[in-house]
């Protein structure tokens, strides 16, 4: 039996690899940040190749800076030693050692309140990519600061995207209409007949 193969999906100049893809590059549209595509390859060695999908500039809060991000839909064991080899080169044993900060994503977060938003990044981002045990994970912070925690995409009261912890003590700064109005977009955005997918925030009263 023949694989499914992703479908190519153009937008904004790039032909990315998959639909997903490219849904992920409109949300951080909508999130205002700055973003690359497939900037650079990187290796590994032993023969190993790396090639993130996206690299973030201008990043702010827990990952301030750039941060690569990976859109995974299906993850293997081999896809997991290389993220963890790109993230984490250092073979001290110490997790913290991050030298080049990733998150995982998965498929767009669904629903209409922010609570289902938050309930699928800690569903995945706990439980991770079924039989690849030992990660990485989607959506933690496990290969961008070393710590088990589940991290939140979303776009924070100056308008600016940023990732968020699990508590109140990150999320009371998170736009949540701002936040959902992103993943919607994103979610909703279509690419056949040369349509380009609108990006701009609705704004709130």
């Amino acid at each position: 039996m023949n694989k499914p193969k992703a479908i190519q999906t153009e937008y904004k100049g790039y032909l990315f690899r998959s639909r997903l893809e490219a849904r992920w590059a409109v949300f951080f549209d909508a999130c205002d940040v700055s973003w690359e595509y497939e900037p650079e390859g990187f290796e590994l060695g032993n023969g190993q190749y790396y090639l993130p999908d996206f690299l973030l500039h201008g990043v702010e809060g827990r990952a301030a800076g750039d941060l690569y991000v990976e859109v995974k839909g299906v993850m293997t064991k081999a896809d997991a030693a290389k993220i963890y080899a790109f993230s984490m080169p250092d073979d001290s044993g110490d997790i913290y050692n991050v030298e080049n900060p990733t998150l995982v994503v998965a498929g767009i977060p669904d629903g209409d309140t922010i609570g289902d938003i938050e309930f699928y990044c800690e569903d995945i981002g706990y439980s991770g990519f079924p039989g690849v045990k030992g990660g990485p994970y989607p959506f933690n912070f496990e290969t961008i600061d070393g710590d088990y925690f589940v991290a939140h995409p979303g776009i924070n009261k100056n308008g600016h995207f940023e990732l968020f912890g699990d508590d109140n003590n990150y999320t009371r700064d998170r736009d949540d209409e701002a936040t959902l109005e992103a993943f919607r977009l994103a979610r909703q955005a279509r690419f056949e007949h040369g349509e380009t997918p609108g990006t701009r925030r609705r704004h709130h009263a």
